[in-house]
């Protein structure tokens, strides 16, 4: 049974849009920091422990739109939303943007300046329910037109991204890109961070309500991004290894299909590894049920034991003479 809406809640809201990176080789840590340097005024953030992960400054992007909403009305509001990419071992790219909706003062828009002092801050210029906001923004697909869309502007970043002069335009696998659209409404005093729901819509489109104690928009952002990482590297797993058609006699053209998820994707399974302990919650969730990481090894030591079949020639006993 759905609680009671209490009224205006801050409300945390965006979507992380990831894919492979189009280049034959794995950015090295300096070739990625020029290729997310999107400011020339803000740093790049660099991280190599437990992996190689390039985060590009913050970009801002204006907002005068109507909140998404099951039921009622739509809500006017304005703000600002702010959005990033994220390269992980220099091979897999995400967008995020993400906004944190908090309730407005007044009834009138203000000034820019005002917005810009409060930046991914967007502020409803009427009363909303927070719940009634949170099952819109994640109920509709697409999120029709004049309505608070944080995946266009990942979407928009994630093509400016790809066109840039630095790759060379030849991925190493063919893949498709995924959408995770998420929510975050407080949790209760003194609980964890929680998941309430994660499902896959007939699209493709992956949506995610949680609960959070933290109402910092950029931490929560980073787990999904870490959520969204994941469920691609899953996704573009499942269908490679169906193209490959694991199990045929075609020894050499099985062998061809799966390199590249050795040489690419099979190091980078890292759950959890950059979520804060607060967060960690939503993981320990996930690994219950569904089980990434169970069906993840799975398919690996799948792969691996087909490689070892396909390269290891069996030694065939010799008969003694009678």
């Amino acid at each position: 049974m759905t609680p009671p809406d209490p009224g205006p809640q801050t409300v945390l809201c965006g979507e992380v849009r990831t894919s492979v990176l189009r280049t034959s080789e794995a950015l090295t840590a300096r070739t990625a920091t020029q290729l997310l340097n999107l400011r020339p005024d803000e740093h790049v953030l660099l991280s190599e422990r437990p992996n190689l992960r390039v985060v590009s400054p913050h970009q801002l992007t204006g907002v005068d739109c109507r909140l998404p909403a099951l039921t009622g009305g739509r809500p006017r509001a304005v703000g600002t939303v702010a959005v990033r990419a994220v390269l992980t071992e220099g091979r897999v790219l995400q967008t995020s943007a993400f906004a944190r909706l908090v309730p407005g003062v007044g009834s009138h828009r203000k000034p820019w300046g005002h917005y810009l002092l409060r930046p991914g801050d967007i502020e409803p210029l009427a009363r909303h329910q927070a719940r009634d906001v949170v099952e819109g923004f994640l109920a509709s697909a697409p999120l029709p037109g004049g309505v608070l869309n944080p995946g266009s502007i990942a979407e928009r970043l994630l093509d400016e991204v790809l066109r840039h002069q630095l790759l060379d335009q030849r991925a190493p696998f063919k893949s498709g890109r995924t959408r995770l659209r998420w929510t975050a409404l407080p949790a209760a005093e003194g609980a964890q961070a929680s998941i309430e729901r994660f499902t896959v819509a007939a699209d493709g489109l992956r949506t995610v309500a949680l609960r959070t104690p933290s109402a910092d928009p950029s931490a929560v952002a980073a787990l999904c991004e870490d959520l969204a990482l994941h469920d691609w590297l899953l996704t573009t797993l499942l269908a490679l290894v169906e193209r490959s058609r694991l199990g045929s006699g075609d020894g050499e053209a099985v062998l061809a299909a799966l390199r590249p998820l050795v040489d690419h994707l099979l190091h980078l399974w890292m759950p959890g590894a950059r979520v804060p302990d607060a967060l960690a919650g939503v993981w320990e969730t996930l690994e219950r049920r569904p089980g990434f990481s169970r069906q993840w090894q799975s398919l690996v030591q799948r792969i691996r034991d087909q490689v070892a079949l396909r390269t290891v020639p069996l030694s065939r006993p010799v008969m003694a003479r009678s």
